[in-house]
Formats: structure tokens, sequence, C-alpha cells
């Protein structure tokens, strides 16, 4: 009995790192996609094929090999590494390589959604005297808000389970604290992880789901 509470004790461990790049991902992505959104909706052509291109970059390459890359990288390229030393250095790499993975997935979400709104609402917004940003942040964000909803709540899912890619660079999360024991003949802390992740997943499906049926006053 004390051991399995100890091996408990030790993925629970493994899965609060989990939590904390959930949170810090989504806490910074959010916000970042829709900067990275407008980049690629700009009027300067340079700017939004830059923007364009980086996103493309990004959505096309595996998030384990960004996490690798951004860990890594500055060090064989023999700059000086960005990164603190130890535990909390691997953290924050994982964690930025993380933001601009899903910043730049949620950009193409916030595009599809806005792009969606008619164009009718926002020539309707000039005829009142508003100015862009105003009819963007007054009229065609809440719209959007409502639109975007199912395919982020999908995006925040998957972000769940990408967070086990953070072993790569040596971050202790569930699934790595649960294959050191694999590797002693345990098989049951294997399967727990599975536990772990489903009613994360349902509590995070439950919550979208409420915040779905409050946003039903934008259906349009």
């Amino acid at each position: 009995m004390t051991q399995t509470m100890a091996i408990l004790g030790r993925l629970c461990e493994g899965f609060w790192l989990n939590c904390q790049i959930f949170g810090y991902t989504l806490l910074l992505a959010i916000p970042l996609g829709l900067v990275v959104c407008l980049g690629s909706m700009s009027r300067l052509a340079p700017l939004r094929g830059l923007v364009k291109t980086f996103v493309w970059v990004i959505r096309g390459t595996p998030l384990m090999l960004q996490v690798i890359v951004l860990y890594m990288g500055p060090g064989l390229m023999g700059f000086k590494t960005p990164w603190p030393s130890g535990v909390r250095g691997r953290l924050v790499a994982a964690v930025a390589a993380f933001v601009i993975n899903y910043a730049c997935y949620f950009s193409e979400i916030y595009r599809g959604g806005i792009q969606a709104v008619p164009r009718g609402q926002t020539e309707a917004g000039q005829v009142l005297g508003m100015t862009r940003a105003q009819i963007f942040f007054k009229v065609t964000l809440l719209q959007v808000v409502k639109r975007i909803l199912p395919p982020m709540g999908n995006e925040v899912i998957t972000l769940i389970k990408d967070t086990s890619l953070a072993n790569t660079i040596a971050n202790v999360e569930i699934i790595m604290a649960a294959r050191e024991y694999s590797s002693r003949g345990l098989i049951w802390p294997l399967f727990s992880t599975a536990v772990f992740f489903l009613v994360f997943v349902g509590i995070v499906t439950v919550l979208l789901g409420k915040l779905e049926k409050r946003l039903d006053y934008f259906r349009c």
C-alpha cells in the first residue's frame, strides 16, 4: 500500500507539470493567436506574407521537433542559451514551443471566424460612424467568439494530450514518470495515466459545453 501511494504521488507530481504547461500555453497562446491572425490579414503585403510563411512552417512541422529545436537550437548554433538552467529551463522552453505552436493554430481559427462574419455588418458599422477598431471589438469579435468556440475547444483538448510531448527534453511529466515504473516491471502506472487524462479532458469538455450554451445569444 505504501508503495502504491508513493507511485500515485509521483504520478500526481508529473501530472501537475502537464497542468502547468496546459495553463501557461492557453493563457499566452490565445491572445498571441489573435495578434498572429491580425498580422496574416494585414494590408501590408510584406508583413502578411511573412506571417503566413511563419504559420505555414509551424503548422507543417511536428511539435516534438519544435520543442527540441527551441530548447537545443541556440546552443547547437553557438549562441548563449536563453533558457534558465535545470528543470525550470526545460519547462520554460517547452512552454515557449507550445505557445508558438498553438498560437499559429489559433490564428487560423480566428481568421476563419472573422472572415465568416457577414461583411454587411462591417459596412453598417461604418455607416454609423464607428472606427475600424470599434467595429472589430464591438461587432466582429463578439460574433467570432461564438463561431470559433467548437474548433477552439478541439484544439484545447488536443493541447491537454500534447503536453506529454514535453518529455522530449526530459521534462518529467506523468507519462515519463509512468514509464520509469514500467521499466521496473509495473504496468498499472501506465494505465493510470489514461485515467488522469480522461478526467481532465472530461472536466474541460463539460466547461466548454457550458460556455457554448452561455454564448447562444450570439447566434446569428
